[in-house]
């Protein structure tokens, strides 16, 4: 892309409803604009992100074994009656009529809708176990949507649901999830700490959130700082082998690690003094299992092994792709703008041409973008007639990783430089070195063929 045809609406002074960073460089970006409280359009650069995230979710929960399907973002209020969480979910539900009386509410969460799509379909043990999944828009009325992204009332989630014989397979498939979530957390930069949790209106005994450490976190977390030094790595995950997965569940939930809802004090003050910590933390994620509450109520059941009707086993698990965007930006940034990890970055790099019009500094900055377009990446070629300083100072606004500076001084040396946004550091390099060094940093971040 090329920055003179491209809609990227940056500003300079910061909007004073920006209470916190993400929200501020967001703007500042051109990320996204506020059409109403809560409620945000995605502009390009913002979508393009978003897509970026919501393809490695993709990626991982279908590396999985998941199915991805789609469900409408409105729904029937009947659904929810026969639940009975119609009226005891609250105020943050969106209910509304169609034009012919019937209550209908906006989608907040998906448990009624994939349970009657189930029981609609399967009544069989053999088509067990059965994971499905969908992104998709959610509304939830917040009182007081604030942090632009973080706690919006809009939002774009994914939601998962497992279908399950007995309580042991849900449990695998509770464990299965917390695996991918550490990997696809991971592939995007973030650590992101399992929590044991509240299960809120979702219901159901067994839950952990998954909270990325950061100042501006909406709740307060109590850990055993031996948590942060876990990474999951390039691990080779058998999803369908039990005790590989609770090997993982263990590994990553045995120490402490609990939300303020959850906190016990006494078992807290078993950990060292050293390595207790106080801190605070935005939730990226959430995975429950809650039995048979949602079968039992809708009539989800199967046929066993010996012909009994039984009720199967569920759980639910969520990823809120928009929200981590903001949690990304909170997470890696610094006082010119954000710093994208390279799995989620909007564009891989920056070429900035110090004297746009100049023949030879031209050609050059063509022949950068073409062979790193042809290598599969995207760059962002900033050719508008704007003085240095500017172009640098959007460069580091927008935070791609690297920037590629094409002078006339330079290429009379043979040279451009090449300048990593995280350290600040810059070095020069022939044009074919540049393009290369640039490619095999990128090499382990490639879509993964599934």
């Amino acid at each position: 892309m090329r920055l003179s045809r491209y809609f990227l609406p940056v500003l300079k002074e910061t909007p004073s409803e920006a209470q916190i960073v993400s929200h501020r460089y967001m703007l500042r970006a051109g990320m996204i604009k506020q059409q109403s409280a809560g409620i945000y359009s995605w502009l390009p650069l913002g979508f393009k992100v978003l897509r970026k995230i919501e393809n490695i979710v993709h990626e991982e929960q279908i590396r999985a074994g998941h199915i991805p399907m789609l469900m409408p973002t409105i729904q029937s209020a009947d659904l929810w009656r026969e639940s009975g969480r119609y009226d005891g979910y609250g105020e943050e539900m969106l209910r509304m009529q169609d034009r012919h009386g019937r209550d209908m509410l906006f989608s907040p969460t998906a448990e009624e809708m994939i349970t009657d799509i189930f029981r609609a379909n399967v009544n069989s043990y053999k088509d067990l176990p059965l994971t499905m999944y969908q992104i998709q828009w959610k509304f939830r009325d917040e009182i007081r949507p604030r942090f632009g992204v973080m706690r919006g009332r809009e939002f774009y989630m994914k939601d998962g649901y497992n279908f399950d014989l007995t309580k042991e397979d849900a449990l695998h498939a509770y464990n299965r999830h917390l695996v991918s979530y550490l990997r696809t957390y991971e592939r995007m930069g973030l650590q992101a700490i399992p929590m044991r949790a509240d299960s809120g209106p979702i219901g159901g005994d067994y839950t952990h959130e998954f909270l990325v450490l950061a100042e501006t976190g909406e709740s307060e977390v109590f850990y055993d700082s031996e948590v942060t030094d876990l990474t999951f790595g390039d691990r080779d995950i058998d999803y369908d082998n039990v005790a590989q997965c609770q090997g993982v569940m263990d590994e990553f939930t045995s120490r402490y690690a609990r939300t303020d809802e959850t906190h016990d004090a006494a078992a807290f003050d078993k950990v060292p003094e050293a390595r207790r910590r106080v801190a605070r933390g935005i939730e990226v994620g959430q995975i429950f299992y809650f039995g048979t509450t949602y079968s039992d109520k809708l009539g989800a059941t199967v046929v066993d092994k010996d012909q009994n009707q039984v009720p199967v086993h569920m759980g639910s698990h969520g990823i809120g792709v928009s929200r981590l965007l903001g949690a990304i930006i909170e997470a890696s940034h610094d006082d010119k703008g954000i710093i994208w990890p390279e799995g989620v970055t909007p564009f891989h790099c920056g070429i900035v041409n110090l004297k746009q019009g100049d023949a030879e500094a031209d050609a050059a900055c063509e022949a950068l973008y073409q062979q790193l377009t042809n290598a599969g990446l995207e760059p962002l070629y900033d050719d508008r007639n704007e003085r240095a300083g500017g172009k640098f100072a959007t460069m580091d606004l927008i935070g791609l990783p690297w920037r590629i500076t094409v002078g006339p001084r330079g290429l009379k040396n043979g040279v451009v430089e090449l300048t990593c946004r995280r350290t600040g550091e810059s070095e020069e390099l022939a044009p074919e070195a540049t393009v290369a060094k640039v490619i095999k940093t990128f090499e382990p971040h490639r879509v993964h063929g599934l």
